[in-house]
């Protein structure tokens, strides 16, 4: 009984339209927080740019997608959103720009430099004291009291930006006695006891644990901000960039981000 052949012609096009379904289909992980399908896997070094407050989640953010992605190495470099924002339209080699404030990752984006950012999170200010509090303070008021010491950020920094706005939602004029280059900085000084108080994020004074002691301030005078995240036009790892946003962006980064007290988009 004569073999049966199959025409090399319908063979060749099996073929070709089995190539062009793989290529066509791709999964970016925004869901899982993993990259998957035939999507090249991220490698190498990605450079992301954060402000200060988001210190503790990015630190474990990055850990998790270095375990998930062998091979890459996730290098944070942290300051207020505002210097972020002038050292990458100076021409910073960056991947990825998480602002603790739009207007800040608008300066980027008007120059070209990122597109299309995302909200990932929100955050609220909070009165930060010491654990014995000196000074007692209870309200927002009393930051305006004679001889209270404050700590605040520098009035370009987000997180000066929203202190101003508590105060003025609350009628009060407060004097710090110094101003400070990111939260970070506001927030040591209260952990080191030179000042009485500083306001900072609910996120600063539950990462410094026991440091601190935190005093609420009402919802109907406090301020909040929103954090956008996008990747830069010109990456050196376009690859790595796409992944580590996307990883932010996905159910396990809402984890993490939530854990450490912010709130959702």
């Amino acid at each position: 009984m004569p073999v049966r052949r199959i025409p090399i012609v319908i063979v060749a096009a099996a073929a070709i339209a089995a190539l062009t379904a793989g290529c066509g289909s791709s999964d970016n992980g925004a869901g899982t927080g993993a990259t998957s399908g035939t999507a090249a896997a991220p490698t190498g070094t990605v450079q992301v740019f954060a402000a200060a407050s988001l210190q503790e989640a990015f630190t474990t953010l990055a850990g998790q997608f270095e375990h998930q992605h062998p091979g890459t190495h996730v290098k944070l470099n942290f300051g207020a959103s505002s210097a972020l924002a002038l050292q990458i339209n100076q021409g910073a080699p960056a991947d990825v720009f998480a602002s603790a404030a739009p207007v800040n990752m608008d300066q980027v984006t008007e120059t070209g430099a990122a597109s299309a950012p995302t909200t990932f999170a929100r955050n609220v200010m909070e009165i930060a004291v010491p654990p014995t509090d000196p000074a007692h303070v209870t309200t927002v008021a009393d930051l305006a009291r004679p001889g209270v010491k404050v700590a605040l950020c520098q009035p370009q920094v987000p997180c000066g930006v929203n202190a101003q706005k508590v105060f003025d939602n609350a009628r009060v004029k407060v004097t710090p006695v110094t101003l400070e280059s990111d939260v970070k900085s506001t927030l040591t000084k209260v952990e080191l006891g030179e000042v009485d108080a500083g306001v900072v994020y609910v996120t600063d004074v539950r990462a410094a644990g026991a440091k601190v002691e935190g005093v609420a301030i009402p919802a109907d005078v406090n301020a909040s901000t929103a954090y956008p995240i996008a990747t830069m036009t010109k990456a050196p790892n376009a690859t790595g960039a796409a992944a580590f946003r996307d990883y932010v962006l996905s159910p396990a980064g809402r984890q993490v981000l939530v854990a450490d007290g912010f709130e959702q988009p």
